[in-house]
């Protein structure tokens, strides 16, 4: 996601300059469009770096729905919504969220609605929230579409929840296994690569590949290591552009195994946020501007983006994203028979349990399959270092007997 600094005009003729963060130029453009705002100039901000640790981060997920939830609670009970908001910063520990109820109050008091209120905070309440409030606003329903967006939250969060968990001990045993590699070659085989010298013996093919290789690691250090960086570093400001993300994006999709988890991932919380936003009585060509986001990914959202033009011409949900070719046939024929029976929010529901569960099974073939193949794999190498290093040692002890 970027910092980009807007001059817009409001609908009440004011012309204000505001930070949004967004994917892309693009798709931050078509966004305020739909919401009617007149674009006057669309750029980054500067040094975005410094903007964003000066600027208020978004809460985190616990903290969040723990705020709604509360907010849920008090607003079902009848209570006014500044008796809620009263309520909300009696009980928010000091820090950023209670500077912002506080702030939130006051416009509320003086008049403003509270999707205003909570919009003067972009970078802190995300857009899909505040697009949910609103229309609970417009319809008079808040407490339900309050309630949507947090069974939402907690769909989105669960899923999250086992992918970090999924992929938690492979990274672990990566870097556990990096330090013993880095051991082995940077202290261990020299010392022995002494040893050896001092005793002017004729080592094995194996050991000779080995001391070598580390030999070659050490001395080049001064030179691989400060390129290896610079290489990271380039690559690193080359994905930041649009054409490097969008490139880069693009290659994650190709990638055996985990290119369809990325994919089957981010439909399922596509489907998800856009069953969301339709439920909440948003149009569909808004809430797909909306939900557009939750692909994660630019080339999925560069198609969507291509459906949603057809869209405004007339076409329907599912001949517009069959036309892009990037969107599985499976979930094309279910949004199609939801469109056609006039039940498009519960048969998107039911695309995202379905890809939600395919999320499922690949982390638990992740699980089962990747994770000893790592285990037996750093073993023979780590286990092949070792022997490799001790078979002179042996034959020494043989030659000694």
């Amino acid at each position: 996601m970027h910092l980009y600094r807007c001059k817009i005009g409001t609908s009440d003729g004011r012309v204000v300059e505001k930070d949004f963060e967004a994917a892309s130029r693009e798709a931050l453009q078509e966004n305020l469009e739909e919401q009617g705002f007149f674009i006057f100039k669309v750029r980054k901000a500067p040094f975005q770096w410094l903007v964003n640790s000066a600027s208020p981060t978004r809460l985190s997920s616990r903290r969040f729905l723990s705020m709604n939830q509360e907010m849920l609670v008090l607003i079902r009970s009848g209570m006014p919504i500044l008796q809620v908001l009263d309520t909300l910063i009696e009980r928010a520990e000091a820090g950023r969220l209670l500077e912002t109820l506080r702030e939130v109050r006051s416009d509320v008091r003086g008049g403003s609605a509270l999707s205003d209120a909570f919009g003067r905070f972009p970078r802190m309440f995300p857009q899909l929230y505040l697009a949910s409030i609103r229309a609970g606003e417009q319809s008079g329903d808040l407490p339900v579409t309050l309630g949507r967006f947090i069974e939402y939250q907690k769909r989105i969060e669960a899923i999250k929840a086992k992918v970090r968990s999924a992929t938690f001990y492979p990274i672990l045993l990566a870097i556990a296994v990096s330090i013993v590699l880095a051991f082995l070659m940077f202290y261990v085989i020299p010392n022995f690569t002494q040893i050896y010298a001092d005793a002017d013996i004729l080592l094995p093919l194996s050991t000779r590949i080995v001391t070598a290789l580390a030999n070659g690691l050490i001395t080049g250090l001064p030179v691989w290591l400060p390129l290896l960086v610079v290489i990271l570093l380039l690559l690193r400001s080359y994905v930041k552009t649009e054409a490097g993300a969008f490139l880069f994006d693009r290659g994650k999709l190709l990638a055996p195994f985990f290119g369809p988890l990325l994919s089957e991932y981010g439909l399922s919380t596509f489907c998800r946020t856009l069953a969301t936003t339709l439920a909440s009585g948003i149009p569909i060509v808004q809430a797909l501007q909306m939900s557009r986001g939750t692909l994660n990914n630019r080339h999925l959202e560069q198609c969507l983006s291509v459906a949603i033009r057809r869209i405004r011409e007339g076409s329907s949900l599912s001949e517009a994203l069959e036309q892009t070719g990037s969107f599985p046939v499976i979930a094309l024929r279910m949004i199609g028979v939801g469109e056609t029976g006039g039940s498009l929010i519960e048969m998107l529901s039911d695309v995202s349990e379905y890809y939600e569960s395919e999320v499922e099974r690949r982390l638990s073939r992740l699980t089962t399959v990747i994770e000893p193949l790592m285990m037996l794999t750093m073993g023979l190498l780590i286990g092949g270092i070792v022997v490799a290093m001790y078979i002179p040692i042996f034959q020494l002890a043989g030659t000694v007997g």
